[in-house]
């Protein structure tokens, strides 16, 4: 089979159908966290898995951009959360580089966020409270796995994923020091809305700082 046997054709259009929806009221908001807010509503009532996923992108130490699926676990404060291993590639990628950008796509919905800013921790009170709702078997998880390192095989795994459980027992599983949250703060978020013929609808906002007001722009597709 080729390469050209496995791609999905472009979509064709029916040049004679009625237009999508006003898109006055798709981007009504002024302010881009109450745009995001609706847009999500809409896509946890309709995409059929992790809507609240997102691809993080960073870059390494020599500058190349790296990428990876993450699940956004809030958009308060004026930032989006997220939680991982600090000890993991991304964490050190952070660590380097306080910057990154990260994009959401609802194919039920044909739209997508971009967002990009800056990348602080979060306090250890807030991550505490996260880890804690997590099933017990992701805690002790978050113990056993060194993440990004190499890994012998299966086996390895499952024998550091049994010593940790047995070591905790019955008992509370707290947060290991490497665990931690990230809150990324925006400097830019564009919305976009797929229209046929790839005129698409993008709507940017952006500021110079976390304190400065947001510009409203629409995009060329």
């Amino acid at each position: 089979m080729s390469g050209d046997d496995l791609i999905p054709p472009s979509p064709q259009y029916d040049p004679n159908a009625a237009p999508p929806p006003d898109d006055a009221t798709l981007f009504a908001e002024s302010e881009p966290f109450a745009l995001f807010e609706r847009w999500f509503k809409e896509a946890k009532a309709k995409e059929l898995s992790d809507p609240n996923a997102m691809a993080l992108a960073t870059v390494d130490a020599s500058g190349a951009p790296d990428v990876r699926m993450v699940l956004m676990k809030g958009f308060e404060q004026g930032g989006f959360v997220f939680f991982s291993n600090a000890d993991s590639a991304k964490g050190q990628q952070l660590a380097a580089n306080a910057h990154a950008a990260v994009v959401f796509h609802w194919k039920s919905l044909k739209r997508q966020v971009r967002v990009r800013g800056v990348i602080r921790s979060v306090g250890d009170a807030e991550a505490d409270a996260y880890f804690q709702t997590r099933d017990r078997g992701a805690r002790i998880g978050a113990w056993a796995s060194m993440q990004s390192r190499p890994l012998e095989d299966r086996f390895a795994l499952e024998k550091r994923i049994a010593e940790y459980a047995a070591k905790f027992g019955l008992g509370e599983v707290p947060r290991p020091a490497h665990w931690q949250g990230w809150r990324l703060t925006p400097l830019s978020i564009e919305f976009w809305r797929d229209r046929p013929f790839r005129l698409h609808d993008r709507l940017s906002f952006t500021r110079s700082d976390a304190a400065a007001s947001w510009v409203k722009t629409r995009l060329y597709p």
